[in-house]
């Protein structure tokens, strides 16, 4: 008997250590801009609690974000303005914001990562171009001077620093960058062992006849003759003439971070790929194809640490509306799309609290979806009820009740009138204000 026992329970071992290296972490942007998010405080404790997110990258160095993570366990990388950069070149002034933004904190809180700017090379000026790379010397050698020797200095790049990316091993930065800016600074990288940090969007590359091949969908693919290497994603494409840029000036053994990528669920009328499908299909490609370690075909077996763009929708982003709808979740922390980013060790108790169910004005009783409720399960409730005689037609453009026009909006007002009114529409379009639906399926 014991010996029949053995083989069993060693699978069952093996596959208990196959199910927890599946569960994977991924790092968020964690953006402010926004007149709605919940505190900082409450942030942490829904990531940590949550979430299979372990790292956030955050804009600024705001001391009431960087304090609410102490504890948490969470990295967290913090970022020096573009403006501040040419003052970080003398060491006085670096030593003084060592002192104010990370000692305070550190390591309570695990920073990470400093990084120097946000796409300067992209948005200049000139002098602060030049500054760059000597500012994150004078800044690394403040940390060291502190005593502080496990936080990283580095700085994110648009992608317009590669003159092309297509084919991969045709890619080189751009001439003036690559020598004056990337060389020193890939230099100071390999010496701190920290990495290079780059910004890839296929978002803004996309196009409907690429549309596959941005959004990790089976698609022929781009071959690349000079390296025999099949492509069938845009951002292997983009990580791989990263790589070869940087090889191109001596440095291939840099590591590459991943700083921001990302979908918008929505975005002006013109952009329709800017869609809830779009994001899902992006960002759950991009964790799937991190997460899986395989690399990319001339980095095989390579994980890339990644920051997803972003955290929330801001509402006072812009000027577009897309800039506003790259959050995986909203302010309440509903998901606005399911990539397997709530973990699924979840404790219920440790989510935050459900609003209770009020009553309009008029004594009557309304409903909105769950918090946990996704919006392509709630898509899914839509395209019943609009299949099984009810009349959706004030929810479509040009009806009383399109606005706002999110399926989260839609779904409170068509599934209210499935219920109560059984098609009469005699009902409010606004169910901002109200309580939860018990069940997400009226099937």
């Amino acid at each position: 008997m014991a010996v029949s026992k053995t083989p069993s329970l060693l699978s069952l071992f093996l596959l208990l250590l196959l199910l927890v290296s599946a569960v994977n972490s991924i790092g968020v942007n964690y953006g402010t801009l926004g007149d709605n998010l919940p505190s900082p405080a409450t942030v942490a404790h829904f990531l940590k609690s949550n979430t299979i997110i372990d790292r956030v990258r955050i804009f600024d160095a705001n001391p009431d974000v960087i304090k609410a993570f102490a504890g948490t366990g969470i990295l967290v990388s913090v970022t020096v303005p573009n403006g501040d950069i040419p003052s970080l070149t003398d060491p006085w002034n670096a030593r003084r914001w060592v002192d104010a933004n990370i000692k305070p904190f550190h390591p309570a809180t695990k920073i990470h990562y400093i990084s120097v700017g946000t796409e300067v090379l992209h948005w200049g000026p000139q002098n602060i171009v030049d500054d760059l790379v000597p500012a994150m010397r004078v800044l690394h050698a403040a940390l060291v001077k502190a005593g502080i020797k496990d936080v990283k200095v580095s700085s994110p790049h648009a992608m317009d620093i590669l003159l092309s990316s297509s084919p991969p091993s045709s890619a080189s930065f751009r001439p003036g960058w690559d020598v004056g800016n990337l060389a020193p600074m890939l230099r100071f990288l390999r010496q701190t062992k920290s990495g290079f940090m780059v910004n890839p969007y296929p978002y803004y590359a996309y196009s409907p006849v690429n549309a596959s091949f941005c959004l990790f969908k089976p698609n022929a693919g781009l071959f690349d003759k000079a390296t025999g290497k099949r492509y069938t994603n845009q951002f292997d494409q983009l990580m791989d003439a990263v790589y070869v840029s940087m090889k191109k000036l001596g440095f291939p053994d840099v590591e590459i971070v991943v700083a921001e990528t990302g979908w918008p669920s929505g975005g002006d009328p013109q952009n329709t790929h800017a869609s809830l499908g779009n994001a899902a299909a992006y960002n759950g490609g991009l964790m799937k194809k991190v997460d899986s370690g395989v690399g990319t075909p001339l980095m095989p077996g390579r994980k890339f640490e990644t920051y997803i763009f972003s955290l929330f929708n801001e509402n006072l982003k812009g000027p577009s509306l897309d800039e506003k709808n790259f959050g995986l979740f909203r302010p309440d922390f509903t998901q606005v799309y399911d990539i397997g980013i709530i973990s699924q060790s979840t404790n219920p108790s440790s989510r935050p609290p459900t609003p209770t169910t009020p009553t309009s004005s008029q004594g009557k009783s309304y409903c909105v979806p769950r918090p946990d409720a996704t919006d392509v399960a709630l898509q899914s409730n839509i395209d019943y009820i609009c299949n099984n005689g009810l009349d959706c037609s004030p929810t479509q453009p040009g009806g009383p009740c399109f606005e706002p026009n999110t399926v989260r909006a839609h779904a409170a007002y068509l599934m209210n009138s499935y219920y109560h009114a059984k098609g009469s529409h005699d009902i409010d379009c606004d169910f901002s204000h109200t309580g939860v639906i018990g069940s997400t399926d009226p099937r």
